[in-house]
């Protein structure tokens, strides 16, 4: 699992050559344990980890580090906790003498990974799910970030349930985890899906073959139907209409249908059937007026599509001096105002 406050660093001018390295892999957050104080020694040992892996010196490019959402119900203790990160990521930066940095949000990136600057980006995160309305590359935080309590853990949890009813033994989450990104998908008709033969197999390495049936839809179905998992919360196209009515109400702006392009995003995002059944149930949820032109876009670049949204910026002519904060500019602002950086 990447924390999501740092779910995503790249050097500005390496990503082309990242995007061509399969393999390439970040150092997690719980390599390190959790950021607490000092907060500042275990970020610099984090990034300090990130180059040495990358074997790029900080100073030779700028950065674009994706950053968490400031969620519409967030405490002012949460809102505090999280600038006093941001703070202290660029600080970390700065002294390790990356020449800018570039903090962008990660639904953001993942949005213009989809060539778009307006719409709404649906992520799946590791616990839960977000709904987040984004006008000309800003959140609308005014417009309302809708969040449902289920994520990815939420899914491979139900699967693991549901693998143990059935006395399917297995080591470990982690195969769970691979049986669902591997078998699993969301059923354009939940109830016709239950009359059909649905059982496929697949190799898990050292633990040999497993085969699900009606596992494999239902894992997703959690996400429309969340009391068939035990949850009590709204389902993700409910979710997603009420952003859209927000959206509707709010009148921001005179682009009409702005918020009709739904992007999805996260390692769930990617269950085969689920662009397809989230644009149906809006369809069918939504009056005319509103579902017409609806669509909802796969992840771009899958489970990396906030990279490649992140390798669309910093190869725009106006990146290095548009959208970065240089250390001068910092310090600057930072002795003006030791608040500046404002909620996240």
């Amino acid at each position: 699992m990447v924390d999501p406050a740092i779910a995503s660093l790249v050097g500005a001018n390496i990503l082309d050559h990242l995007a061509d390295q399969q393999h390439f892999c970040l150092p997690y957050l719980q390599e390190f344990g959790n950021i607490e104080s000092p907060m500042y020694s275990r970020l610099r040992h984090f990034f300090a980890t990130i180059y040495s892996r990358m074997q790029v010196k900080p100073s030779t490019q700028p950065i674009v580090v994706s950053i968490p959402l400031c969620y519409s119900d967030d405490t002012e203790s949460a809102k505090a906790s999280r600038r006093q990160l941001k703070e202290t990521i660029y600080s970390v930066l700065f002294d390790m003498n990356v020449p800018a940095v570039c903090a962008i949000n990660q639904a953001v990136l993942a949005l213009y990974a989809a060539r778009r600057t307006s719409g709404i980006v649906v992520n799946i995160g590791f616990n839960v799910t977000s709904v987040v309305p984004i006008l000309r590359g800003k959140v609308m935080h005014k417009v309302g970030v809708e969040i449902i309590g289920q994520g990815a853990l939420k899914l491979t949890g139900y699967l693991k349930d549901q693998m143990q009813q059935r006395r399917i033994n297995f080591e470990s989450l982690y195969t769970v985890r691979e049986l669902k990104e591997n078998l699993c998908y969301v059923a354009a008709d939940y109830e016709a899906e239950l009359s059909k033969d649905t059982r496929a197999s697949f190799k898990v390495s050292s633990e040999g073959v497993f085969t699900l049936s009606k596992e494999r839809f239902q894992t997703g179905e959690i996400l429309f139907q969340p009391q068939i998992g035990g949850m009590r919360t709204m389902g993700l196209h409910q979710a997603v209409a009420l952003c859209m009515d927000h959206c509707l109400s709010a009148d921001m702006t005179t682009e009409d249908g702005w918020f009709k392009t739904v992007v999805l995003a996260g390692g769930s995002a990617c269950l085969p059937g689920l662009p397809e059944r989230l644009e149906k149930e809006l369809h069918r949820l939504l009056p005319p007026s509103v579902s017409q032109g609806i669509k909802v876009i796969p992840p771009p670049y899958g489970v990396d599509s906030a990279w490649f949204g992140g390798k669309l910026v910093s190869n725009l002519s106006t990146f290095s001096h548009a959208w970065c904060m240089t250390k001068k500019k910092f310090r600057q602002k930072s002795r003006r105002n030791s608040s500046f950086i404002g909620s996240w």
